[in-house]
């Protein structure tokens, strides 16, 4: 078993979800705590000095330079140790299976059989012959972002095993709560010390992310006159019925389910409450941060339609910025790109540039001063019992980055 491999299989069976409903603390979760703990040992044992763990489980440590590069600026590698929230995440029991193609089989759940196919993930039939680790079908992987987690350390240890390999000194982060959207939100940049850095938390092997959503949150708060309905003619007015008016007003052709590429998106993700009052949470997507303002200008215009239809303050919409496309931010800063698409081409991989259509904490990072593009995992079906991970692509993942890391040995600057 590769070193990253057994890393990988520990990293997973250690649950780390994060929760959106205790976002206002962090981590959200105080099982983060166990899996910052566990990182923050794995670094002590590769020689990393000022190791920390935190009180909000941010690991931090830092790798020296080889020799010949103590000059070179510091190269940030990042993951996140939280587990998306949209699958069981406690209990993960991954196993290894030999894929011969057709169906790749995880498990039997409730008489049902957990399969992904080919045509849901086509690049899964070029994975025949290969070995690929699944989960049983009862909780998701954990590959997003153990995966990187596992490919960091695994790259530290070669490097500790091997001193004539070439690297600048590399700061290593493990953040939590990416997946509800706070992920490096915290992490002190002038204290790290980094001049530039990755995030390893793509999908795809070859991947290499530095367009990403510009990103917000939409509240919508409906508000209803309850009366006794056997006397509710004329007077009541049902805040559900409103909230399914106000959601037929939302251009349908823009939900998610329908849309790919560059197209952004409005995403009705939570919906709670009574006749008497409703809430409903969206997110807002688009590659232009202009197009996301108009988003939000929509809802805000479905609600004033609505407010003159049934009364001033029944409906009222509130957003916030999440991130924005950290595209804006790498003029000057493209060879962080071309170096990224090096080596992956040195690592014999396919090497492509694709805009993510989500968020990592590399855009966080790039708008607080850090340049950090996205790199692949090699993982499939993020957020999803389905979940799964190619041992090869693990193992390339490894070699990609020792490629990378010695770009950055000869750099001045």
């Amino acid at each position: 078993m590769s070193d990253v491999l057994e890393r990988f299989l520990r990293y997973v069976q250690v649950g780390s979800p994060s929760d959106p409903e205790h976002e206002e603390q962090v981590p959200s979760t105080a099982c983060q705590h166990d899996m910052a703990r566990l990182l923050g040992e794995e670094l002590a044992a590769l020689g990393l000095t000022d190791v920390t763990v935190d009180e909000h489980a941010y690991v931090t440590g830092t790798f020296a330079a080889s020799v010949g590069a103590e000059d070179a600026p510091a190269l940030l590698l990042c993951s996140h140790l939280d587990t998306a929230p949209d699958a069981p995440g406690f209990g993960v029991k991954p196993h290894v299976v030999h894929y011969e193609g057709g169906e790749l089989f995880a498990g039997i759940v409730d008489g049902e059989r957990i399969v992904t196919t080919p045509d849901e993930v086509p690049d899964l039939a070029g994975f025949a012959g290969q070995d690929i680790v699944v989960t049983d079908g009862t909780t998701l992987l954990g590959a997003d972002d153990k995966a990187g987690a596992a490919e960091i350390c695994a790259l530290l240890q070669r490097l500790k095993d091997d001193p004539a390999l070439p690297h600048p000194t590399l700061k290593i982060a493990f953040v939590p709560d990416e997946e509800i959207g706070h992920g490096a939100r915290l992490l002190d940049l002038e204290k790290l010390g980094a001049a530039y850095g990755y995030t390893v938390d793509g999908d795809e092997l070859g991947g290499i992310n530095y367009e990403c959503f510009s990103a917000a949150q939409a509240t919508v708060r409906i508000r209803g006159v309850m009366v006794h309905p056997g006397t509710a003619k004329d007077i009541m007015v049902n805040a559900i019925t409103l909230a399914a008016e106000f959601l037929s007003m939302v251009p349908a052709h823009e939900r998610p389910e329908h849309t790919e590429g560059r197209d952004g998106f409005y995403h009705p993700t939570d919906i709670e409450g009574t006749a008497s009052e409703v809430e409903l949470s969206f997110i807002l997507r688009d590659f232009d941060s202009d197009i996301l303002a108009s988003r939000e200008k929509t809802l805000r215009a479905i609600a004033a339609f609505m407010n003159g239809r049934y009364g001033a303050g029944t409906v009222s919409v509130s957003c916030r910025e999440q991130y924005r496309n950290m595209a804006e931010q790498f003029g000057g800063k493209e060879f962080l790109i071309e170096y990224a698409l090096e080596a992956n081409k040195e690592a014999g991989l396919a090497a492509f540039s694709d805009p993510i259509r989500g968020g990592t904490d590399g855009a966080q990072l790039t708008f607080r001063g850090l340049p950090c593009p996205n790199l692949a995992t090699g993982a499939y079906n993020f957020h999803s019992v389905r979940e799964f991970i190619p041992v090869p692509s693990l193992e390339k993942s490894v070699d990609m980055l020792t490629a990378l890391v010695a770009k950055f040995a000869s750099r001045t600057r």
